[in-house]
């Protein structure tokens, strides 16, 4: 079975075409045919090593999200999940278990029906990034009504964050460029300011009091903090932990710990249906090419997802 990975660190180089032993469904599993896996921010980060300690032992095949045809299923397996059925999966990648092959065993708890209107390269595109989103928006424990701010608002995550946010009820402040402020505001921003490292005084200049919850898909981290209310709490996807000051509250979430959250799932898909979360798809590439759209999302300025087309891969 053919897979894209590494067998060592390195930059968008150092991905390279492996050959690898055909995986099988084992009990509570399906094997899903891969027809397109996005390319994600994390791909990058454990591929150049700095999600990881030097010196692989084994090769490594990164990727996150995956959409494909099931074309095997396991023992014990219920039948909402069936040979021939189109779906998409979060992968937790460990070793040569990623979102880069030919085909991949995943927890049939992972796997739902891919959303009705939307091919196979959209539908990769969905369920890292709002499952993350999701999380994001559920961390900041706020009520209707309330006031959320996000950064790294026209990216995937942002965009999705603002999503699931109006649809919680919230008004949402997001950042963004100039050339971007359209776009993020067909997301249901309320207000966007620009963004920028000065982009908590101007949340402040929005509400003076501060916002009671930010999400930091930006990854300005102590940047943000002035924007908050004392008490208030700020979440982000990569784990910087403080300091932080008068009472607000630091959140990290990993999407791998709700990988296999199927009602989780199985809700963001309905969501993708009916609009409330838009797929946006930046460029499809051949799988082949993963090292250009590794050197395209490191490039910065990506707006959607890179996706890498396994159909004609085996």
């Amino acid at each position: 079975m053919k897979a894209i990975g590494i067998t060592e660190y390195g930059g968008p180089e150092a991905l390279e075409l492996l050959d690898l032993p055909e995986p099988q469904a084992g009990d509570g599993e399906v094997r899903i045919r891969v027809h397109a896996a996005a390319v994600n921010p994390t791909d990058t980060l454990i591929r150049s090593g700095t999600r990881r300690q030097a010196g692989i032992a084994a090769p490594y095949v990164p990727g996150m999200d995956a959409a494909g045809i099931i074309d095997q299923v396991g023992p014990g397996v219920d039948t909402r999940l069936a040979v021939g059925m189109p779906v998409v999966t979060i992968v937790v990648p460990s070793g040569t278990h990623g979102a880069y092959a030919e085909k991949i065993v995943v927890p049939a708890a992972s796997v739902v029906p891919a959303p009705r209107g939307a091919d196979l390269v959209e539908a990769s595109t969905l369920l890292m990034n709002a499952m993350t989103a999701r999380l994001a928006v559920d961390a900041l424990e706020l009520s209707a009504g309330d006031v959320a701010a996000v950064t790294g608002a026209a990216g995937a995550f942002g965009g999705y964050a603002i999503q699931l946010a109006k649809a919680d009820g919230l008004r949402v402040i997001a950042d963004s460029k100039p050339e971007d402020k359209a776009l993020v505001t067909t997301f249901g921003a309320d207000e966007v300011v620009e963004r920028g490292p000065d982009v908590a005084a101007r949340i402040r200049a929005v509400v003076p009091a501060g916002v009671p919850g930010l999400a930091d898909g930006a990854l300005l981290n102590g940047l943000a903090v002035p924007a908050i209310a004392d008490g208030g709490r700020l979440v982000t996807v990569r784990e910087w932990e403080g300091p932080a000051e008068r009472g607000i509250i630091i959140r990290s979430v990993r999407v791998r710990h709700s990988a296999t959250d199927t009602q989780g799932l199985e809700r963001l898909v309905r969501q993708a249906e009916l609009g409330v979360l838009t797929l946006r798809v930046a460029q499809v590439l051949p799988a082949t090419a993963a090292a250009q759209a590794h050197r395209l999302l490191e490039a910065g300025g990506i707006r959607g997802r890179l996706v890498l087309d396994f159909t004609d891969f085996a």
